[in-house]
């Protein structure tokens, strides 16, 4: 399906963000990857996953809290591709804290990094999507996008940004063959839930996988954690020409949170 293609995934070393890269490239797409690990490991990672999936997969580490450090990354990505047609803006940062005891460059790093990053990366991307005729932004927000939770107020604030940010990007991409979307994941199996599951299991007194159980049915009714390979199966579809006349929308994955 998307044979050629180029796809530059930030976040891309573990999680949610290995798991679309691999799905897209096991349908065609050339991959840039992204993390911060030095480049030596990071493209040990590529490797990997080129050898997994046949497809050519690339690495570049950038820091995303600096804009500089964004607009090369997309830059790196059209050098060494010749072109950009997906971009998945799914790296995140996660600290948890009530407003009042939140510290400001614990919010500072998860707005630049959740959500100005996605900003600096889609405006400079755009304007080669529309010179093709054809471009796909993927957003991956949250269900923290849609709804609230205590002592995720930076969090919050970032994706509920990234969900108001994507609509306005596609309304005024609607005409140039550019959907702009959000996926919103509920409780996911990655990394980033450690430290919750952990304190989860510290309040209840529970084991690490009751207390994973736990977590998950405090807030959704199904009773596990999205795969990360399903929302890999979600940005796919977003990049499929079934998908051509959805844009500006926020697709939860939630195992029913929002349904409350």
């Amino acid at each position: 399906m998307l044979n050629q293609k180029v796809v530059l995934v930030t976040g891309s070393s573990s999680g949610i963000g290995l798991a679309i890269a691999r799905t897209l490239a096991e349908q065609g797409a050339r991959i840039m990857m992204h993390g911060l690990e030095a480049e030596a490991e990071g493209n040990d990672l590529a490797e990997e996953l080129a050898t997994e999936t046949g497809a050519e997969v690339r690495y570049c580490s950038a820091n995303l809290m600096q804009p500089s450090e964004v607009e090369r990354l997309v830059d790196t990505t059209i050098e060494q591709f010749g072109r950009l047609d997906v971009l998945v803006n799914n790296a995140g940062i996660q600290y948890t804290a009530p407003v009042s005891e939140f510290p400001a460059d614990k919010w500072d790093a998860i707005i630049a990094i959740n959500l100005s990053a996605a900003f600096h990366a889609t405006r400079r991307a755009l304007p080669l999507m529309a010179r093709n005729g054809w471009g796909r932004i993927i957003n991956i927000a949250s269900v923290h996008g849609l709804v609230a939770s205590a002592e995720k107020s930076a969090y919050c604030a970032a994706k509920h940004g990234l969900v108001g940010f994507t609509k306005v990007v596609a309304m005024e991409t609607a005409e140039q063959g550019i959907t702009a979307n959000c996926i919103c994941p509920g409780w996911t199996d990655t990394p980033l839930l450690n430290d919750q599951i952990a304190r989860f299991a510290e309040q209840h007194g529970q084991a690490v996988e009751d207390a994973r159980l736990g977590l998950v049915k405090a807030k959704a009714p199904y009773p596990e954690m999205v795969q990360p390979a399903a929302i890999g199966a979600l940005a796919l579809y977003l990049c499929s020409d079934a998908a051509k006349a959805m844009t500006g929308t926020a697709l939860p994955i939630d195992g029913g949170w929002t349904a409350h």
